[in-house]
């Protein structure tokens, strides 16, 4: 398995990946192990590559297979979700600091294909983009969606990060989590 900054050219594989696993278009069948709630355009995520190189990717081969994205709070600021969570940064303490968009970043959304899933793809594709955004931030935040348990239990339970608080937004629930980018993943 390689893992590595995306390139414009493993757009159109990305797209196809969260295509599969957006909740907008998962199979019922599937969305029980996960999916993503953020839908970008291929533009979208050209930009993240190339102001950001905010996306980070698990190849097999030549077959991307799973991607995790993170930026700057600046990038995430045109949707109106994340506007919500810059704005309450001031709001929210971690790691003995006060947050804002100088000392933290937004990681997230991140997808895994299923079959990837319960092994080593997830700690290594988030400490790989962890030692990435580690160069420009201390304080990584994100947030998981309450009604996906899946993505919970693996961010809470097998890659370390802590519950800083709930919000809700749009007439959903969520975690906001946080984690201090200079700790690698234990066990990996």
């Amino acid at each position: 398995m390689i893992y590595r900054n995306a390139t414009k050219e493993d757009i159109p594989q990305i797209s196809e990946l969260q295509k599969k696993y957006h909740v907008s278009t998962i199979s019922e069948e599937d969305k029980p192990d996960g999916f993503v709630t953020t839908l970008f355009t291929p533009e979208q995520f050209g930009d993240l590559i190339h102001k950001e190189q905010g996306i980070a990717i698990a190849c097999d081969g030549d077959r991307v297979v799973a991607y995790a994205m993170a930026a700057s709070w600046d990038y995430w600021s045109e949707w109106p979700l994340f506007q919500h969570m810059i704005k309450d940064l001031p709001e929210t303490e971690y790691m003995g600091e006060i947050l804002s968009t100088e000392n933290s970043y937004q990681y997230g959304p991140i997808c895994i294909e299923k079959t990837y899933r319960g092994t080593e793809v997830l700690p290594r594709l988030f400490d790989f983009s962890r030692e990435q955004m580690n160069r420009r931030f201390p304080i990584l935040i994100t947030f998981i969606n309450h009604i996906n348990p899946r993505s919970y239990k693996a961010h809470v339970d097998k890659l370390g990060l802590d519950v800083i608080k709930d919000f809700q937004f749009n007439g959903n629930n969520y975690y906001e989590l946080g984690y201090d980018t200079s700790k690698p993943v234990k066990g990996i």
